[in-house]
């Protein structure tokens, strides 16, 4: 299980009291798993200083701004791909196929291609498979990534980490995505009319079930923290004994 991908979605998670109780441990865990580089890891310090110190609301109030209310930002992969077009429906079907397969049911409003639903599935397989499959959305990647940059979001450090591990995206499909339009939020009459549709069902389900994979990925990290500081003290105190001695 490859923690990387479990703490990277946690933090494109809508901000909760869970993840606040944890955050303090995820640049440790990214640290000692290694698979971000330094400079990676350094840029997602200011995300994580803001969830220890800003209100939980204000976390909040910016996470659905910027990722439920700009369409541009969506987190939903498919979205910026297909739009709303018959082909996005199947995609879901075939992504949805893909993690039951691998044992991840979804039982939560939110759709397959949502992004940190796509990194817990990639936290289950083994590494280079992973990686392999994340290089698929890599374009889309990149794109939001630009656009939180321009906006001075410390989210963009999150698409920067993830756009290490895929790699260069392709330049012809990147370049399409540069020339979509980025929303304006404060614009709620346009973004009204732009977020406007059916509601889709991919599976059994309804919006009081809440999102429990991502609580679960939460208590799995919680469960996981301790141990894992635990050896990393351990190991410390084993070398300074070998240094004293």
């Amino acid at each position: 299980m490859t923690k990387t991908f479990k703490i990277l979605a946690a933090l494109l998670t809508y901000p909760t009291t869970e993840i606040q109780e944890v955050v303090s441990d995820f640049l440790p865990l990214l640290k000692d798993e290694g698979l971000l580089s330094a400079s990676s890891i350094k840029q997602l310090k200011p995300l994580i200083t803001e969830y220890r110190e800003l209100d939980l609301l204000d976390l909040q109030e910016r996470y659905v701004l910027l990722f439920d209310r700009t369409r541009s930002l969506s987190l939903h992969l498919f979205e910026h791909v297909h739009g709303e077009s018959r082909d996005r429906g199947q995609a879901m079907v075939d992504l949805k196929s893909m993690y039951e397969a691998k044992g991840l049911e979804i039982n939560s409003i939110e759709m397959p291609d949502f992004l940190p639903l796509f990194l817990e599935y990639l936290s289950i397989l083994p590494c280079e498979e992973a990686l392999e499959l994340l290089q698929d959305p890599a374009h889309v990647i990149a794109a939001v990534g630009e656009r939180l940059g321009k906006r001075d979001s410390s989210y963009a450090a999150v698409m920067g980490a993830l756009g290490q591990l895929t790699g260069p995206a392709d330049a012809k499909v990147l370049a399409a995505l540069r020339k979509e339009p980025d929303d304006n939020p404060d614009d709620l009459e346009a973004l009204d009319e732009i977020w406007e549709a059916e509601q889709v069902t991919f599976g059994p389900g309804s919006p009081e079930d809440g999102c429990p994979k991502v609580s679960d990925m939460i208590a799995n990290l919680q469960a996981e923290i301790p141990a894992k500081l635990s050896t990393m003290a351990d190991g410390a105190k084993s070398d300074g004994g070998a240094n004293n001695g």
